[in-house]
């Protein structure tokens, strides 16, 4: 998994915590790592989920409803961070059909070693239907992330998300 992504999950924690709060979780997670990350190094993504159980452990807040806050978050910062992404762009259904044909293409330009989750869509109307596929299992994360952008273009989404099998999910998104 990428650095940029544990970085904007402990700069998410200080945030909506505390400074303390993000020591706090690296020592208990006990990480390979230390905790040290830079945005551009790769990770073992156990080394997030040891971090976000220590964090809900700390807080009393669910591991998966943690995860779907970081997703939220991390909306709005891949937002501040890629706004070329957006150009054109004229609502989320739009947006989401090209995670996996647009951004995770420019994504590999930049970090060829990134191994990212597969998006399959299918548009019928006013109802998007997204497969999300990955090893690592986040789709707790994907959720977040279809809720940020729902909120990011003002829309009034319905998310059904149905659990295939270990590594796939199935998100029903329909316009109100």
């Amino acid at each position: 998994m990428k650095g940029m992504v544990f970085t904007a999950f402990l700069e998410m924690v200080e945030d909506k915590f505390s400074a303390d709060m993000v020591d706090d979780i690296i020592d208990d997670a006990n990480l390979p790592s230390g905790g040290a990350y830079t945005a551009v190094g790769s990770y073992d993504h156990t080394e997030m989920i040891s971090m976000v159980v220590a964090l809900s452990k700390r807080t009393g807040i669910p591991a998966g409803d943690l995860v779907e806050i970081f997703g939220e978050n991390m909306f709005s910062l891949f937002y501040a961070g890629y706004p070329n992404f957006f150009e054109g762009v004229p609502d989320a259904f739009s947006f989401l059909m090209s995670v996996d044909q647009v951004i995770h293409v420019e994504v590999l330009k930049l970090y060829p070693d990134a191994r990212l989750p597969r998006f399959d869509c299918e548009l019928n109307g006013d109802s998007l239907t997204m497969i999300y596929r990955s090893p690592r299992c986040f789709s707790d994360l994907a959720l977040g992330l279809i809720k940020g952008c729902a909120k990011h273009f003002g829309e009034n989404l319905r998310i059904e998300r149905e659990n295939l099998d270990a590594e796939s999910t199935k998100f029903t998104i329909t316009k109100h």
